[in-house]
C-alpha cells in the first residue's frame, strides 16, 4: 500500500487520519518530470504555471527537463532547465468572486463579492488580462495564500468597436481584414463588414475575432 493510499483510509477512519491527509496532499513534492503544462509550481518562494514542457533522455536513464513557466505574481514567462532529481512543491492557488471596479493607469481595482474588501492589482500582473476587462464585470481572481494575484479570464468576452476604417460596399463575410480598436484598447483584425459600435465575440486566449455577438 503507498503512502497515499494509506492516508487516503486512515482519513476515513480516524479524525486525526484527515489531518494527516490535508498534509500530504499540501505538502507532497512535484517531481520535475510531472511539470507539465498547466501544472502550478512553487519556485524560489513564488506560484508558477508551466506553459510548455520538454524532457530529454542523457546517460544512464537520467533526463533533463525544460519548460516555459508563467510567474502568476509578476505576469512574464522564463525558460528553466531541471534534472528528473529537482522537486518542487505544488502552488495552491484557489479563485473568489470580484467585481471589477476602475483603473488609474498602472493598477486594478476589484471589490470581492463576499465581504466588500477593495484589492489592486498592479498592470504588469496582469499580463495583458486588462485588455478584456471592463467597470463593471464580475470576474474570478486567483489567489495565493490569501492574497489575489490574477485575473482568471473566461475563453471569450464581448467588446465594442469604438475605431476601424469603414467597410466598402460588397464587402463581404468572406472578404478581407481590417484593424478595429476595442473600448478597452485592444486592437484585433476584423472582417471588413465590422463597423463602429458593432459588439464582437473576441477569443481571450488568442486575441482573435470570433463572431458578432
Amino acid at each position: 500500500m503507498t503512502c497515499k493510499n494509506f492516508c487516503i483510509n486512515l482519513g476515513g477512519i480516524l479524525p486525526f487520519g484527515k489531518v494527516i491527509l490535508l498534509f500530504y496532499k499540501k505538502f507532497v513534492m512535484l517531481n520535475a518530470s510531472e511539470l507539465k503544462v498547466g501544472k502550478r509550481f512553487i519556485m524560489d518562494g513564488e506560484p508558477y504555471e508551466v506553459t510548455s514542457y520538454s524532457q530529454k533522455v542523457v546517460g544512464r536513464g537520467g533526463s533533463i527537463i525544460n519548460i516555459k513557466a508563467k510567474n502568476l505574481i509578476r505576469g512574464g514567462s522564463i525558460p528553466k532547465t531541471f534534472s528528473d532529481k529537482d522537486n518542487f512543491q505544488p502552488a495552491e492557488v484557489t479563485t473568489s468572486n470580484y467585481d471589477y471596479l476602475y483603473n488609474d493607469g498602472m493598477n486594478y481595482y476589484f471589490m470581492n463579492q463576499n465581504t466588500f474588501e477593495q484589492v489592486s492589482l498592479e498592470l504588469s500582473a496582469l499580463d495583458g488580462a486588462e485588455l478584456f476587462l471592463q467597470e463593471g464585470d464580475k470576474v474570478m481572481l486567483q489567489e495565493f495564500n490569501g492574497l489575489p494575484i490574477n485575473v482568471n479570464l473566461e475563453p471569450t468576452c464581448i467588446l465594442e468597436v469604438i475605431e476601424t476604417p469603414p467597410g466598402e460596399k460588397g464587402d463581404t463575410a468572406t472578404g478581407g481584414k481590417k484593424p478595429a480598436t476595442m473600448n478597452t484598447g485592444l486592437v484585433i483584425q476584423v472582417p471588413l463588414f465590422i463597423n463602429v459600435g458593432d459588439k464582437l465575440v473576441i477569443d481571450t486566449r488568442t486575441k482573435e475575432y470570433r463572431s458578432r455577438a
